[in-house]
């Protein structure tokens, strides 16, 4: 059985003042039975860290290099997320894939970077409207996830993130039964790859989730948990989901 996770992805949102958020959160995990990431913009992750220690609470980067270290100016490695008190990073999010170009190959060597740096990779696929549209869906997930994961990695470290593109940010979430298909289709690819170890690798949602739909996706065949945007900036939104996840 794959362990529960609520990850928050802060994007880049957040200056010190946004703390005050973090010092609320964690206020309410205490009966919480479920694990709770919060993924910051790296310039609060050690101060993050230190506020969390101690608490059911986990940071986590939102990229990192594949190289440890280099000329490679602006970018952070995994070696110094680790460094500053992060446990997991997010890799592959389609923000990332079109802002930056990331590829699955790109995506596949973070991977390898952050299981070397002990820590645990949040994998993000999805298709896009006009993909979701013609019907590629599953065809444009499964290649994702089959290029983005490196061979030989070490599943214990491993979180797979679903993202319909055009549900991030809009307020649209696909049908129960859509994420159903989808979540189903990964947990069939990471067996038929990697066997009966692909079973503890949570498979988390992302694309407007918020505390009024949580409940009932979190009902869904192999979803995990969620990867949360906008609504896990505050603790009393990001706290329901918590609760609903908790509650799954």
């Amino acid at each position: 059985m794959a362990r529960k996770l609520a990850a928050g992805n802060w994007k880049m949102n957040g200056t010190t003042e946004a703390l005050t958020e973090v010092a609320a959160l964690t206020a309410l995990l205490e009966a919480e039975a479920c694990e709770v990431l919060l993924c910051p913009p790296a310039t609060l992750i050690a101060r993050m860290a230190d506020m969390a220690h101690g608490s059911a609470l986990m940071i986590g980067g939102q990229t990192c290099h594949p190289n440890a270290s280099g000329a490679h100016t602006g970018d952070i490695s995994a070696q110094m997320l680790a460094d500053a008190g992060a446990s997991h990073v997010i890799l592959g999010h389609s923000e990332r894939r079109a802002d930056h170009g990331e590829t699955d190959e790109d995506v596949a060597a973070q991977v390898t970077a952050a299981l070397t740096s002990s820590l645990i990779a949040i994998v993000c696929i999805g298709e896009t409207e006009a993909e979701r549209d013609a019907g590629v869906t599953l065809n444009v997930v499964g290649t994702q996830l089959a290029g983005s994961i490196p061979e030989g990695a070490d599943l214990s470290r491993l979180v797979v993130a679903y993202e319909p593109v055009w549900a991030i940010g809009t307020g649209r979430t696909p049908t129960l039964d859509q994420i159903a298909d989808v979540h189903d289709h990964i947990r069939a690819e990471l067996s038929g790859r990697f066997g009966s170890a692909a079973q503890d690798v949570p498979l988390l949602y992302g694309g407007s989730v918020k505390p009024s739909n949580a409940a009932e996706i979190f009902a869904v065949s192999n979803v995990d948990g969620a990867l949360v945007g906008g609504a896990s900036l505050k603790a009393a939104d990001f706290g329901g989901i918590v609760s609903a996840l908790s509650g799954a």
